[in-house]
């Protein structure tokens, strides 16, 4: 168990997700054929062997880089400038050392991570040339952490816990992680992270909704099976709002609306040319809204940055923006109110 004195450190904001390294490649639809069992698109749990396979048929033609839902949006607003930690079960492999000090060269806090001797995880997504990603995951060591390992000391120093939907998986995780978090006095949001995720959890969601989130995250597809019918992203942004906190309904390329109480935001999409990969939009986008929000910003100004870094995640291959647009977005984000 890890212990640190309330004076160590304070944090803007703690992630709490799977920390899974991202592995990336373009391939032709041919490969899937001849290699990808199932069918194109979603994303499938296999083996670690199962992955060493695929990645010895790409070769070196591959990309790295750490990722996760919340540990996405975590690294996006630490390259805006909060200060971050993440806790999250990383293995005792090369690839659980390159994941920490990828974090932590990102600027982020790596002393909150749990360890074990299991292999890291890994996602490998392979996108078509029509953008579309296959994935094949292995959780590995962010699997095995467990309800008894989360104490109030993990969320010590920290203002916000951002909470991946992945966890809601394991029910009795993620009940102690939004439990301890709110007795460590955080506030928290809530990233929906799939419709498979609202539909396993819709009760459990409902349930913290009425206890008090923060600020809650979702996308056309898990609002919708949230509420289990159709209405308008407007309707629906509001009455996510009528649980108390703010709602965030992202639309992909149309934009997004945020509602809190009586406001209600229709957020613009920024356009751009061309779509390269639609991996970890939604999670940069979160994190420019918890950068904006975290920061004072208008309910607007946060939404509108949550665009500019969604829009510059889908033209790049991976969730992470490369180093070179940084100063941009920095720029942006301390320019609005």
């Amino acid at each position: 168990m890890n212990n640190f004195p309330m004076s160590i450190s304070s944090f803007e904001l703690i992630g709490i997700g799977n920390p899974i390294m991202d592995l990336l490649a373009h391939v032709p639809e041919s490969f899937l054929t001849a290699h990808v069992a199932g069918e194109k698109g979603g994303m499938v749990l296999v083996d670690d062997t199962d992955i060493e396979s695929l990645v010895a048929k790409l070769g070196t033609d591959y990309a790295v880089t750490p990722g996760g839902s919340a540990a996405n949006a975590v690294l996006g607003a630490t390259k805006l400038g909060l200060t971050t930690t993440f806790l999250g079960k990383i293995g005792g492999d090369v690839t659980a050392r390159d994941y920490r000090a990828n974090f932590t060269a990102a600027g982020g806090d790596g002393s909150r991570f749990k360890h074990t001797a299991l292999p890291n995880g890994r996602c490998l997504s392979l996108v078509t040339p029509d953008g579309q990603r296959t994935m094949r995951t292995h959780l590995g060591a962010a699997m095995t952490l467990s309800p008894d390992e989360i104490t109030v000391a993990d969320f010590a120093g920290a203002k916000h816990a951002h909470i991946e939907g992945y966890l809601l998986f394991n029910p009795a995780l993620a009940e102690k992680v939004a439990t301890t978090a709110r007795a460590a006095g955080c506030t928290i949001s809530l990233e929906l992270s799939s419709f498979e995720v609202v539909n396993a959890a819709r009760d459990w969601i409902l349930a913290q909704l009425q206890q008090g989130v923060h600020v809650v995250f979702a996308n056309e597809d898990e609002v919708r099976a949230l509420f289990q019918k159709d209405a308008s992203y407007d309707a629906y942004a509001r009455k996510l709002a009528g649980y108390g906190g703010i709602a965030c309904v992202k639309i992909g390329q149309d934009g997004a609306w945020v509602a809190h109480g009586a406001e209600l935001h229709r957020i613009a999409p920024v356009k751009v040319e061309r779509v390269t990969d639609t991996t970890g939009a939604g999670d940069a986008w979160a994190g420019g809204f918890l950068y904006g929000h975290l920061r004072g910003s208008s309910l607007a100004g946060a939404g509108a940055l949550g665009s500019a870094l969604g829009a510059e995640c889908v033209q790049h291959l991976g969730p992470a923006i490369p180093d070179m647009h940084w100063p941009r977005l920095r720029t942006f984000a301390q320019s609005l109110k």
